[in-house]
């Protein structure tokens, strides 16, 4: 009678807790798994729980999506632990500085990066309410940190497309309509940018506003749930090589220790897996990745299903996967993770500890030189991070040159931006700046390059040694234009400048630029400057108030000058100093585009240009007046074959000969090119005739990486005279992500690779490198009175490649 006292004392707290807390299932009034959750329902769960046991949830919005969806942080714990949030986060936080006694393990789990990968969300809600019942002792010294959904706007796409399309009751037949969604999937964000890449780069709104609550905390662990193709079993930790060399022995060995955890259950239960394939820890901006970089434990898991599975589906081998199958893996897993870290608190916090004490990398500062606005471009991402950095004095440093690829030196002054190694985010600075990262086995997941250096055309130095700085003391004053001025002059080199630009064509005013370089009052400027005169704008009522509002805003220098007439150069009349056209845009979307490659145009034009831009739909441009447009954009894409039939071709040809322009990218390329379209030829590719060994089966697909570039920086040559190179130098660093190659054109190739193939960073193969040699990158074909310009590289690639956008902006505003 006794030991049954004591056992109803036990269970009856858990029992209690239980008849309280409606579960998922009661509190939506089906059961969980039947149906797909909208993203308001989500909310709803999620903010009753807060109420409900409003002692151990405490719920956070920590944003908005373009859609005005919330964004939601669930903590969860223990009563006692939610009574001591703060203070436990603070003595976390305290490790990275060597001086914490924290006893507390923090987990965070992420839910549906990815809006088609659509279970992980209701599995979040099932986890959470397990962890508020039958899983409470997990809590005790564990904080968890759920987002139940990072995508709600690809979601909300994908859940209303498969409500609006399934049958009822749903057909698990693969064939049916339920399972094939169309080219607008809800895999991506509203811009079409895939979230689970954007960590590191922080494009997208979404990612904006979740790094800063990551940051408040630095978890011990990160999960970020997935999923893939419906016919793979479950993956789960250990990831795949390559690991990056940073990754410490007890990250690696604690995915084994995660994983064989799982293991268990899913042995248990029957369930197939695999581990230690195809999911990498390479490339910094993943969901895994980035928070690997920061000291965590950082796991993607991968269930089979993803946007072809909707509530069920049969499998290749004839098995059927529902949606409760899904959510049982992911609840599982989920769990398990908690589970293991309640049993390592110790260890966890030991080892978290350690990853933030000084570490000996080879390259103890980077040194930054170049442009401003490229300077605080980059500076505003490292704040973002809390990266700290600062400036240097006047000296030498010596190390790395990135230009040049190899050792040498670089002068320092007080415009040097100088980031260190020596700090508490110092692994992640190694990680993004370091110039080639160390690769230990070519088959990789994503991009094997990224060095923010190229990306942001800074010209850098990696130092053996610590470079001195001092804190940012530099406020730039912006002298104010004048009214009776002639004119005013600025300069034309960077992505700020293109802002400038086109906020003043938005508000009418008009705008010169400047083909050959000039002297001007004793000041000299470069192709490309802008010129902004009185008596072109005599006729608009608000040009000084408006110049000066519009130079405020993107601190810009205005040199005013009392004469057109140049001490050197053309003059302000010359036909070579042309009136800049605020030209009309349309973007090509729907198939044949990639809905990535589309994504990437239609953010540069809304968020990041912040000029206007038309979406064509492909179902519908053979019907639309192309003469209504000066510029039409072929985002890169797979379909180009099929939809630019004879009729199309002719249709594009005919408006490009009226004056049009055409921007064509990526594969987009090879659907005009050849004897019915334009001028550009692609490269002949030659077999290797000498090696006629057969190759075994297994090697098949390291034989075929020799064809492969995965994503590898290359430095080119470019022709800075040409109106498309206006604001570079003689070089450029491109991102190749493949090995298409077209010969140099007759006639305006821009930029373009020479003989020397060879990456500065990334992994190309042989016989891709033999493939791109002397071929052409950016280039402008003149077309009757129109012009074409072909983007073979991709300056947009993932809105990160800060360098290459302003190619981008020259093909819209310097082309004459």
């Amino acid at each position: 009678m006794k030991k049954f006292a004591v056992l109803l004392a036990f269970l009856l707290p858990l029992m209690t807790w239980s008849q309280s807390i409606k579960s998922p299932s009661e509190f939506l009034g089906y059961e969980i798994g039947t149906q797909f959750t909208r993203h308001h329902e989500v909310v709803d769960y999620y903010q009753y729980l807060a109420s409900a046991a409003s002692d151990r949830v405490q719920l956070q919005m920590y944003g908005k999506t373009n859609e005005r969806r919330p964004l939601l942080l669930a903590y969860v714990s223990s009563a006692e632990n939610i009574a001591n949030l703060e203070a436990i986060r603070t003595a976390h936080l305290k490790s990275t500085e060597g001086i914490s006694n924290a006893s507390k393990a923090i987990v965070w789990l992420s839910y549906n990066v990815h809006g088609n990968e659509s279970v992980s969300t209701e599995a979040s809600m099932q986890t959470i309410y397990e962890l508020l019942t039958s899983k409470q002792a997990y809590l005790e010294n564990t904080v968890v940190i759920m987002d139940p959904c990072i995508n709600p706007d690809g979601r909300d796409r994908y859940v209303n497309w498969y409500n609006q399309y399934k049958n009822t009751p749903n057909q698990i037949n693969p064939d049916s309509k339920e399972h094939h969604e169309g080219w607008l999937s809800g895999r991506a964000n509203h811009y079409m940018f895939d979230l689970n890449r954007d960590w590191a780069w922080l494009t997208q709104v979404e990612s904006q506003q979740r790094l800063p609550m990551y940051n408040q905390w630095l978890p011990h662990i990160h999960v970020d749930f997935h999923e893939q193709g419906l016919n793979n079993p479950y993956f789960f930790a250990p990831s795949a090589e390559p690991f990056h060399e940073v990754i410490t022995p007890f990250q690696r060995s604690f995915q084994e220790t995660l994983g064989r955890n799982h293991a268990k259950y899913f042995d248990a239960n029957g369930w197939f897996y695999f581990t230690k394939e195809r999911f990498d820890l390479f490339y910094p901006s993943y969901g895994d990745t980035y928070p690997t970089y920061n000291g965590a434990i950082g796991m993607t898991y991968e269930q089979g299903g993803s946007g072809r599975a909707g509530l069920g589906v049969i499998t290749g081998i004839g098995d059927t996967l529902s949606l409760k199958d899904r959510l049982d893996h992911h609840r599982t897993t989920g769990l398990s993770t908690i589970e293991v870290a309640s049993q390592n608190v110790d260890r966890l916090n030991q080892e978290f500890q350690k990853f933030y004490q000084p570490k000996n990398y080879k390259y103890k500062s980077y040194v930054l030189n170049g442009d401003i606005d490229k300077q605080r471009a980059l500076t505003s991402l490292l704040e973002k991070h809390e990266i700290e950095y600062g400036w240097g004095k006047k000296g030498v440093a010596k190390g790395f040159n990135y230009t040049a690829g190899t050792n040498g030196t670089i002068q320092t002054s007080e415009n040097s931006l100088i980031i260190s190694t020596n700090q508490k985010k110092g692994t992640l600075v190694k990680v993004l700046f370091e110039p080639d990262a160390k690769l230990s086995d070519s088959l990789t997941y994503d991009i094997t390059a990224w060095s923010l250096p190229y990306a942001y055309g800074l010209d850098a130095l990696a130092s053996n040694n610590v470079v001195q700085a001092v804190p940012d003391s530099k406020k730039q004053a912006i002298p104010m234009a004048a009214a009776d001025s002639y004119a005013f002059i600025t300069d034309w080199n960077s992505m700020n400048d293109a802002r400038f630009l086109a906020d003043l064509l938005v508000h009418k005013i008009r705008v010169r630029r400047a083909e050959k370089p000039f002297t001007s009052e004793g000041r000299n400027h470069k192709r490309g400057s802008l010129i902004i005169t009185a008596s072109d704008n005599k006729n608009h009522s608000a040009f000084i108030s408006t110049l000066r509002s519009v130079a405020e805003k993107y601190s810009k220098s205005l040199a005013p000058t009392a004469t057109g007439f140049v001490d050197k150069g053309k003059d302000f009349g010359s036909s070579y100093v042309g009136v800049v056209k605020p030209v009309k845009v349309a973007v090509l979307s729907g198939e044949p585009t990639s809905t990535l490659r589309f994504g990437e145009i239609w953010h540069f034009f809304e968020q990041q240009l912040h000029y206007p831009i038309t979406v064509l739909d492909a179902d519908y441009i053979e019907r639309t007046d192309l003469s209504e447009y000066d510029i039409l954009i072929l985002p890169d894409g797979r379909g180009y074959r099929s939809f630019m039939d004879k009729t199309m071709l002719e249709s594009v040809k005919d408006w490009v000969s009226a004056g049009g322009r055409l921007i064509a990218m990526g594969n987009a390329i090879d659907a005009i090119e050849g004897k019915e379209g334009f001028g550009i030829k692609p490269k002949e590719r030659k077999r290797d005739s000498t090696n006629l060994e057969v190759d075994p089966y297994e090697n098949e697909q390291r034989e075929r990486m020799k064809q492969a570039i995965t994503g590898a920086i290359f430095k080119t040559r470019v022709d800075p005279t040409h109106p498309l190179a206006f604001g570079y130098g003689d070089t450029y660093f491109t991102l190749k992500l493949g090995n298409d190659s077209f010969e140099y054109l007759e006639s305006g190739t821009v930029a373009y690779i020479e003989n020397n193939t060879k990456p500065v960073a990334g992994f190309a193969g042989s016989e891709a490198q033999k493939t791109i040699a002397t071929s052409m990158v950016f280039g402008v074909e003149n077309y009757r009175r129109g012009q074409v310009i072909y983007m073979v590289d991709n300056p947009l690639f993932r809105g990160f490649w800060e360098n290459g956008k302003l190619f981008f902006a020259n093909a819209l505003f310097m082309i004459n």
